[in-house]
């Protein structure tokens, strides 16, 4: 559902908007949906090429007050006899105009005295209880050694300034090796004083989200230092891919807040900080991501936060308006820039999601159980700190298992282990009462079948393991190494399938359509039934990338693949975005913070 309809006559008289600086799209590029009426005449003339009869199937005339809705249906031909194949119905004009309009209706409200299916991408809840692959007894055992491992062993913190917190805390610290070891009783009095679910403000208070309970919130893939589309292949990520990707993440209400989605290299490390942040806040009004790369680059970010959301320091920190992830050096270690960044984030009010990246066989022991053990210890160090530093600090419980491919070494994502270590996780965040992150992931190095099938894998695992928060959600290809414009749109398209399978499904005796089935009566269709006429524009889900026309109408309208729609559509939607609106003096101010920070050389990164 693109979101990218807003006029620019609607904003407030004051605001302006950031030039989307979009070229002219090439000819033929972008019709993501089918034109109205298109195809129709020129494949009924194909048809009666081949040979194939024409044949009607009305039963009776429709009732007058529907003879116009009932237009809207026609009956193609038919295969012949010696085909062997069922009749085919099409739907003709109306349902053929482009789906952006069709899903604007959604927004416009229903016609008068009309049946209207509500979709609710913004503000998603998940209705199905959890998958529970362990014993409540299983989930105890691994707790009580994730904290006898803490206990016995602990983990590496190489950060000065977390080993003098944590030992000030009365955590055993030996500055020797930088070996710091919990009690049982520390990491359980830490976990009374966490939140059980999270909140993270937005620059547009409609794009606000709730982060645990039953809600759910889908994020784009972060990191990758390469980007890939058809058109230019792979590539070095810069920061006009980097802006490209926030225009998509915008335009799609399936993604609920912003990621970090590549490494624009063009900029220097120095700098990056800025202009991701800048591109985010200007481009975008929903809830976004930042790194943990040394304070004073969390100090620049915070400080362009506050200017965009108009609050002073307190203000900020008494809710998250970013969130960030602190990934482990598994086994055991917390490394420098992520330790500092949990204090900072902590400190700030800001949601931190502790991320243990777990491979069994590799970096944990080979078995789920072991392997999942192991980030549970790592996590619950993670969390404790956050506590340590400010008690209620927002913080995630993050779980990223899998399994690596024996023969070669290689990561696998998208695996029954990756699915069910998935479950597991999220049984293990519920032990402790803490809201959880999970990951869609593949190691297909092309926008593939195998993507698709891994990243669905993935996304079953996170779902029906009860996961609050998907990272990793649209674009993830190559095993993370790579963002793909076009794997994008198809995780999307995947995205606003869950989103609609977790819509409220009304039952009253209307929807059950009594009526209908005695209008019909035996032997006929529902096509021009008055209960279907009623509904039929918004019954089903619109599909974004997948096309349901048969091999005859596909073949003669260029016989496209899914990746080969789907980069239509990320054309189409950056060739018609527009940025949401910001006032003018915000947008300065911005602007010049930027440029005088990048004037004084930026901030280097801390590691």
């Amino acid at each position: 559902m693109l979101t990218s309809a807003r006029a620019s006559a609607a904003r407030p008289a004051g605001t302006t908007s950031t030039p989307s600086s979009r070229p002219p799209l090439a000819a033929g590029a972008g019709a993501c949906s089918r034109s109205p009426g298109s195809g129709r005449s020129s494949t009924t003339a194909s048809r009666s090429k081949r040979g194939l009869r024409p044949v009607s199937r009305a039963r009776s005339p429709p009732p007058p007050e529907t003879t116009d809705r009932y237009a809207f249906f026609t009956v193609v031909y038919d295969f012949s006899p010696l085909d062997l194949r069922p009749p085919i119905w099409d739907l003709c004009t109306d349902l053929n105009t482009p789906r952006s309009r069709r899903r604007d209706s959604h927004r416009g409200g229903p016609a008068a005295g009309q049946p209207q299916r509500s979709v609710r991408y913004r503000h998603l809840r998940n209705p199905f209880n959890p998958v529970r692959l362990f014993s409540d007894d299983q989930i105890e055992s691994m707790h009580q050694a994730a904290l006898g491992i803490l206990e016995r062993q602990g983990m590496r913190v190489l950060s000065p300034r977390g080993r003098a917190l944590l030992a000030a805390a009365g955590a055993r610290v030996d500055e020797a090796t930088h070996m710091v070891r919990l009690d049982p009783a520390q990491v359980t009095e830490a976990l009374t004083t966490v939140p059980a679910e999270a909140r993270l403000i937005a620059r547009n208070p409609e794009r606000s989200c709730h982060v645990g309970g039953q809600h759910v919130v889908f994020a784009g893939v972060a990191g990758p230092p390469s980007v890939n589309d058809l058109e230019r292949g792979k590539r070095t990520g810069s920061l006009e891919d980097f802006r490209d990707f926030i225009r998509l993440a915008q335009s799609f209400d399936a993604i609920h807040v912003l990621s970090m989605m590549n490494e624009p290299q063009d900029v220097p490390v120095a700098e990056r900080h800025l202009d991701t942040t800048l591109a985010q806040l200007t481009l975008a009004d929903k809830p976004l991501a930042l790194y943990c790369r040394g304070d004073p680059q969390l100090a620049d970010c915070f400080a362009m936060l506050r200017i965009a959301h108009g609050v002073d320091e307190a203000t900020f920190r008494s809710e998250a308006r970013c969130y960030s992830i602190c990934n482990t050096n598994s086994p055991l270690q917390l490394d420098l820039p992520m330790t500092d960044g949990i204090i900072e984030f902590a400190r700030q009010g800001q949601l931190m999601i502790v991320t243990p990246f777990t491979l069994a066989g590799a970096m944990a022991p080979v078995t789920i159980p072991g392997a999942l053990t192991l980030a549970h210890a790592e996590a619950l160090f993670g969390i404790t700190l956050t506590q340590i530093v400010r008690k209620g600090a927002p913080v995630m419980y993050g779980s990223f298992t899998s399994n690596v491919d024996m023969k070669s070494g290689s990561p696998a994502f998208g695996t029954p282990e990756y699915a069910k270590a998935a479950f597991g996780a999220g049984q293990l965040a519920r032990r402790i009462g803490v809201p959880w992150r999970c990951s869609s992931a593949t190691a297909a190095n092309a926008p593939d079948a195998q993507a698709a099938y891994e990243s669905q894998m993935s996304l079953w695992g996170a779902l029906l393991g009860g996961c609050h928060f998907v990272l990793h959600a649209a674009g993830w290809l190559e095993g993370g190494l790579t963002a793909s414009f076009e794997k994008f749109i198809l995780d999307v398209e995947m995205l606003q399938m869950f989103c609609e399978l977790f819509q409220p499904v009304p039952a009253s005796a209307e929807e059950i359509g009594i009526e209908a089935v005695a209008e019909v009566g035996p032997g006929g269709h529902f096509f021009a039934a008055a209960h279907t006429m009623q509904r039929y524009r918004d019954a089903f889900y619109t599909p974004l990338v997948s096309d349901w026309r048969n091999y005859g109408a596909w073949t003669e309208a260029g016989a496209k693949t899914a990746t080969e729609r789907a980069a239509a559509v990320w054309r189409t939607t950056l060739g018609a975005f527009q940025p949401p609106p910001m006032e003018a003096a915000v947008q300065e101010e911005l602007g010049a913070y930027v440029e005088r920070r990048r004037r004084e050389g930026g901030a280097p990164p801390v590691s």
